[in-house]
């Protein structure tokens, strides 16, 4: 089983649209799937509950309250990550993942937030050794704009590399509300969007031939 963690102490950075998504991309190549929900607001099983039968299958798993089971047929694990995480916490999931994606938004707020949870992630010993993949996302992104170009500088300095960029649009908007993805939605207008995400499948997919 390949286990994505999707995780910030951050709250807000859009860590249940990557998760989600995430999700749903390995559901339709038809890896068994599962997402579990670490945070206490449960938003990525909401938005399972709201997923319409016709689309590929997602196992929720609620871990929020402990620790369940996953059954062996999966083949493919996202889990979104509480904002709460500290400590003993964060070196529990990191060590039970593969890759760590770290979603971030471009703003001093934020920047200070994953300077905090990288502080968390250097005393693992995994990460320290290269064990364990990580990626920062940057998400909701304007291009071209002071914030996001301060952004890059930040994580440029960074031992993690930047994967994808993501724009802000309401296409994640209407996405979360019907329980899909943008992946699994028609139409020229989703196609940019969609393909500002090859760059993490494709450093996850490296990651899971390891």
């Amino acid at each position: 089983m390949f286990v994505v963690a999707v995780a910030n102490t951050k709250g807000g950075v859009g860590k249940s649209t990557v998760a989600t998504h995430l999700a749903a991309h390995y559901a339709r190549l038809g890896h068994p799937t599962a997402i579990a929900d670490l945070d206490r607001q449960r938003s990525s099983l909401a938005w399972l509950g709201r997923r319409p039968p016709g689309l590929a299958p997602i196992l929720g798993l609620d871990m929020s309250k402990g620790d369940p089971k996953v059954p062996k047929r999966i083949e493919r694990l996202v889990v979104d990550a509480g904002a709460a995480m500290r400590g003993t916490a964060v070196q529990d999931l990191v060590r039970r993942s593969d890759v760590v994606v770290i979603p971030t938004l471009a703003s001093a707020f934020d920047e200070d937030g994953i300077a905090r949870f990288l502080r968390h992630l250097d005393k693992i010993k995994a990460i320290r050794k290269h064990k364990r993949g990580v990626a920062f996302v940057a998400n909701r992104v304007r291009l071209r704009s002071r914030a996001v170009d301060h952004l890059e500088s930040f994580l440029a300095a960074q031992d993690f590399p930047v994967v994808a960029q993501l724009r802000d649009t309401q296409l994640y908007v209407t996405a979360a509300a019907e329980g899909s993805s943008l992946f699994e939605m028609r139409g020229g207008r989703v196609a940019p969007y969609v393909d500002e995400w090859a760059p993490l499948i494709q450093f996850l997919a490296d990651r899971a031939e390891t």
